[in-house]
């Protein structure tokens, strides 16, 4: 999929520095549903979705759930639908995604699939993540460049630039794919009905870092002691904070403390943390645990689509919420963080069992399907 190149070699060379283009990089690869089924998703309540409309200069966008309805009438306009998170409805979807694990998973974010016909796209632009972009159906025309003016056209409901020049640009065939760092300005024109998936990554700023970091501190903060002052004088002001009030203070907040193992707990619940729009369906039946047990012996276990999971230095972090485990609980726990399923849970431990369980229950794993 990386062409010629080994994936070590990537990261050292192209990974967040440059653009490549690998030529089949998925062979015989058509897409993974036709525009119908996407348009359809597009009206689920439970996808992301948005429709983006242009109108000679004017651009106009369209947040889902979608309306059939909305389909309708735009053949004079040039228009695009684009699905985020098709990884979660999709189990051929996930499994593409998953041809992406030489990076991490805490990099990885999700599968996106637009689709739009002759002369169809969002408009020049760039992102502040990595992604790779594979054709699917029909053929894209992409436009790249390595340009510094990011000022955008003003008004506009999309952040698209103003005086964007292509300095190369090549036609995506069916399994064709483009990798662009992050930064990178682009254009996606279509040249016919065409489908392009975008595997995109997760780049949060150092602005958001520090507010969820200061947010997760909050709950883990004791500290004893009050204000006092004692020793308080008459101030010539008494609107005027004092500076031994400051000072004080600043004593107070300094006796706030964190470590690396924070910092990593930290980052396991927020970025393991499933998105605002995403649920769970435990089975409405659960098997008892012996019954549970039983059956994934015989079929063996997989993660739910949407089932984030991380692990760090014996926690298991499984969709926002940590489990401090076992040596041997950890080792066999992060195989099937790993691989997302297993298929021998012969010798597991009663701890990843009973774990694994809890999990089934919640709806974030699940037997494979078989027959019983």
């Amino acid at each position: 999929m990386l062409g010629n190149l080994t994936t070590k070699i990537f990261l050292r060379d192209y990974w967040q520095k440059k653009p490549l283009l690998v030529r089949q990089a998925f062979p015989k690869f058509k897409g993974l549903l036709d525009s119908s089924q996407l348009l359809a998703l597009a009206c689920a309540e439970d996808a992301q979705s948005r429709l983006v409309i242009q109108h000679r200069d004017r651009w106009q966008v369209k947040s889902g759930p979608l309306e059939a309805a909305e389909f309708d009438g735009l053949e004079k306009a040039k228009w695009t639908v684009l699905v985020q998170g098709i990884n979660h409805h999709l189990p051929d979807a996930a499994s593409l995604l998953m041809k992406f694990n030489f990076i991490p998973y805490a990099r990885l974010d999700d599968l996106m699939v637009s689709y739009a016909p002759k002369g169809g796209g969002v408009g020049p632009h760039f992102d502040s993540y990595d992604v790779f972009l594979l054709q699917g159906l029909g053929q894209r025309r992409w436009q790249i460049s390595a340009q510094q003016d990011r000022s955008l056209i003003s008004g506009a409901p999309l952040k698209i630039l103003q005086n964007f020049k292509a300095e190369e640009e090549w036609v995506l065939e069916s399994g064709d794919m483009l990798y662009l760092p992050p930064g990178y300005a682009h254009n996606g024109i279509a040249e016919n009905e065409c489908m392009t998936y975008s595997v995109g990554f997760r780049a949060p700023t150092h602005q958001e870092l520090a507010e969820q970091f200061l947010v997760f501190l909050q709950d883990r903060v004791c500290l004893d002691g009050m204000y006092s002052d004692p020793d308080l004088m008459v101030q010539d002001h008494p609107s005027e904070i004092s500076v031994d009030m400051v000072h004080q203070v600043s004593e107070v907040i300094k006796q706030i403390q964190w470590d690396s193992n924070d910092v990593a707990n930290f980052l396991g619940g927020y970025l393991s943390d499933p998105k605002p729009h995403v649920f769970f369906d435990p089975p409405k039946r659960p098997l008892n645990q012996e019954r549970f047990m039983g059956l994934i012996g015989r079929r063996g276990l997989m993660a739910d689509q949407k089932t984030q999971m991380l692990c760090h230095q014996g926690v298991l972090f499984v969709n926002g919420i940590a489990h401090a485990v076992s040596a041997e609980a950890y080792q066999q726990l992060r195989t099937f963080a790993d691989a997302r399923q297993l298929g021998c849970v012969a010798g597991l431990s009663k701890e990843t069992l009973n774990l694994l369980y809890e999990w089934y229950v919640d709806g974030y794993i699940m037997p494979c399907p078989g027959l019983p």
